[in-house]
This record gives C-alpha cells, structure tokens and sequence, in this order.
C-alpha cells in the first residue's frame, strides 16, 4: 500500500494502440488507484489497446480518451508506459509528442519507463537531464543531450524514469512521490 496520496488527482496513461508492456501499464495504474489517483486512458485512436507481456499479446484495455481531445490541463500527472512498439509509435504521433511536450514544459510530474524515454526524446525535453530507461536506449539519450544512468529510478525535477519491469516498485514510489506533492 502507497504512502503517497493522490487526493482524486487525475493522472494520463499515454498509449499507443498496440505493444505496450502490461506490466508497466498496469503496475502504475493500480499504484495510482490505490494511492487515490484517477488513472485514465489516453491513445492516439478511439476503442481498445493492445498490451504485451514481452512479446505475447496480453490484455486489452479501453481507451478513455484520444490524444487529439486531451489537454494538459485536464491531468495532474502523465505516465508513459514502455513496450518497444509504444515507444516507437508514440513517437511517431505528433500529437503524443506535443502532448508530452507541452506536459514537461508545464513542469507537472511526467513519469516514463522502459521504451517510453523515446517520447521524451522526440518532444525534446530530455537535454541537460539525467534519467535511465531500456539499456539499449542509452546513446538516443546522450544524443538528445540527456546524462543516461543505469539506476532502477531516477528523478529529475518533475521527471521519473525507471528501465524496466523489475523496477515497478521504485517507480511506482518515486512517481507517486512527486505526484502527491505537485501543485494541482
């Protein structure tokens, strides 16, 4: 159980439609339930989402909203799920990379895992910042003009990044962390 609490503040899941990792999907959005939060559900198209365990199609999960109708200042918080084929097509959306633009730029509490960095990379938000993600990501970060570490959390500011599964638990803490604390 969280210690960290979210006082009914609502928090954006954003997704592709497909190939997002379930565990970091749905690690969080429990963490956030249980800690009082309002999870909801953000994609590029209307209907449901394909999550993944690895590389075996897993659960799917209905869409609350599309990137196009969402504004930043609906959400108290943005998480951003990994799953390889999320990332990369999360990046590929222009109106996911403006979203998450606009929600760093905001300076409210954006937390990314895994394959997720690669949104904060093509909204440009990640130079002179230190954060971790998937191993392999670590050159597009120091090319973006990141400082990458291999830490199973980090916190920069009003950012969280954490690199895998096995690092839920310190995500869910650090994220939840900020999220409480942030001004609403």
């Amino acid at each position: 159980m969280s210690t960290s609490t979210l006082n009914d503040k609502t928090i954006a899941f954003l997704v592709a439609t497909e190939g997002i990792e379930q565990a970091e999907l749905t690690g969080p959005w429990e963490a956030v339930q249980e800690a009082g939060g309002k999870p909801v559900l953000v994609s590029i198209e209307t209907g449901t989402v394909q999550a993944f365990d690895h590389l075996d199609a897993a659960d799917t999960f209905k869409v609350d909203q599309v990137i196009g109708d969402a504004d930043v200042t609906e959400f108290d918080g943005l998480v951003l799920p990994g799953g390889v084929a999320n990332g990369d097509d999360l990046r590929t959306n222009e109106a996911a990379v403006t979203f998450v633009r606009e929600f760093v730029e905001s300076g409210k509490p954006v937390a990314a895992i895994c394959h997720a960095i690669w949104s904060l990379i093509e909204a440009d938000v990640v130079k002179g910042r230190e954060l971790t993600s998937w191993p392999s990501l670590q050159t597009d970060v120091r090319n973006a003009g990141g400082s990458w570490v291999d830490r199973e959390v980090v916190v920069d500011t009003n950012l969280v990044t954490s690199r895998k599964p096995d690092d839920i638990p310190a995500f869910n803490r650090e994220f939840l962390a900020q999220f409480s604390t942030a001004d609403s």
